[in-house]
């Protein structure tokens, strides 16, 4: 019987039209450090050797439709945190509803993701 295999989780890949550009604004949204840079590509982690990381890449077509995979964030204070992600450029999805507990929002590129409300205990 195989046990299971010893993964370490590395990154994330993100198709971008700018990948530079959409890469710098997730390393300011999320308060992350630039790793790797070139003219087509960079790498952001949350501290240089700490995994995993964000690898944005360029992709020549356009996005089309809505992501398979997105992220949630779980900030202290959710309404603070989607004002300061406004301000950056990001874009609302959705208003709240009754119920919700997150708002989504779309990044530059028009990723979604999702900022979650407090937990519930």
């Amino acid at each position: 019987m195989l046990g299971p295999m010893a993964l370490e989780w590395e990154q994330i890949i993100v198709d971008s039209a700018d990948p530079v550009a959409l890469g710098r604004w997730w390393a300011e949204a999320l308060g992350w450090v630039v790793v790797d840079e070139s003219e087509e590509i960079i790498e952001i982690r949350p501290e240089p050797d700490r995994m995993p990381g964000l690898l944005f890449v360029p992709v020549p077509e356009s996005k089309t439709s809505k992501n398979r995979l997105h992220p949630d964030f779980r900030p202290d204070d959710q309404e603070a945190e989607v004002a300061r992600l406004l301000s950056l450029g990001a874009r609302r999805v959705d208003s709240a509803q009754d119920g919700q507990q997150w708002v989504t929002l779309l990044d530059p590129e028009g990723n979604e993701f999702c900022v979650l409300g407090e937990r519930k205990s």
